[in-house]
C-alpha cells in the first residue's frame, strides 16, 4: 500500500472515531450532530444567516433549516432580525444554548492523549500537513474556505530567522512555530487573493523569506 494510501486511511480511522463521539456526545445532549454543530459554530463565530452556516459546516440549507428549527424548540438558539438587511433572519446563541456548546467542543480525552504522544516536532509536522491537504480540499472545492493562519492576512510565513517561531501574526503581533498554526481562528480574516497566493507560496517553500517581513 502506498504511503498516500496510507495517510488516507489513517485519517479515515480517525474519522471514524470521531463521528461516533459526536453521535455520542450529541445523544447525551438530546442533540443530533448536525444540531451540535451549528450550535458550536454559533457560539465560536457569532449570530450567523442560516444559509451562512449551511456553507461553513457544509451541509445543504434544508438540513441546516431543520437542524436549526430544532435547536429553537428546545430553547438553544433565537430568530433576530439581521442589521444589515431587515429582511434576513440571523441566528443568536441562547444561555442555554452557550452551555450546551461549551460541553459538546470538549475534545475527547482518548483523542488527546494520541496527539499527545507526538514529540513537538512531530506535532509541528502533523498541523502543517494538514493545513497543506486542507487548503488542497478547499482549492478544489470539496470544503468551504476554513478559518486557518495559512489563508489570513494577519499571518506572515518566515518573518523570523527563529526556526523554531519563524512566522508571525500581526492580529496578536507574535511569532509562533508551525505547531502553533491555527486551523480554525475566530480572529481569521481571508487576505487578499494576490497577498495570500504570495504568503502561501512562501509558507511551502519553507526555507525562504518573503520580502516583506517583521523582526
Amino acid at each position: 500500500m502506498t504511503s498516500h494510501i496510507q495517510i488516507a486511511t489513517g485519517l479515515a480511522k480517525i474519522g471514524t472515531f470521531l463521528r461516533s463521539q459526536q453521535w455520542r456526545q450529541a445523544e447525551a445532549s438530546a442533540l443530533t450532530p448536525t444540531q451540535a454543530q451549528i450550535l458550536i459554530h454559533l457560539v465560536a463565530r457569532g449570530p450567523e444567516r442560516v444559509t451562512v452556516v449551511a456553507d461553513e459546516i457544509a451541509v445543504t440549507q434544508p438540513t441546516a433549516s431543520d437542524a436549526v428549527g430544532a435547536l429553537v424548540r428546545k430553547g438553544h438558539v433565537t430568530k433576530k432580525p439581521d442589521p444589515e438587511d431587515a429582511r434576513a433572519i440571523r441566528l443568536h446563541p441562547t444561555a442555554k444554548g452557550r452551555g450546551a456548546a461549551k460541553e459538546l467542543a470538549v475534545w475527547p480525552d482518548a483523542l488527546l492523549e494520541a496527539v499527545d504522544t507526538l514529540d513537538i516536532v512531530e506535532q509541528a509536522a502533523f498541523v502543517r500537513g494538514l493545513t497543506k491537504m486542507i487548503q488542497a480540499l478547499q482549492v478544489r472545492g470539496a470544503v468551504p474556505v476554513q478559518h486557518m493562519c495559512a489563508t489570513c492576512q494577519h499571518f506572515r510565513p518566515y518573518a523570523h530567522s527563529d526556526a523554531d517561531k519563524p512566522h508571525h501574526c500581526d492580529f496578536v503581533d507574535a511569532a509562533f512555530g508551525d505547531a502553533s498554526l491555527r486551523l480554525d481562528c475566530s480572529d481569521y480574516t481571508e487576505a487578499a487573493q494576490h497577498e495570500g497566493s504570495t504568503n502561501w507560496i512562501h509558507f511551502l517553500s519553507s526555507g525562504s523569506r518573503p520580502a516583506r517581513h517583521k523582526e
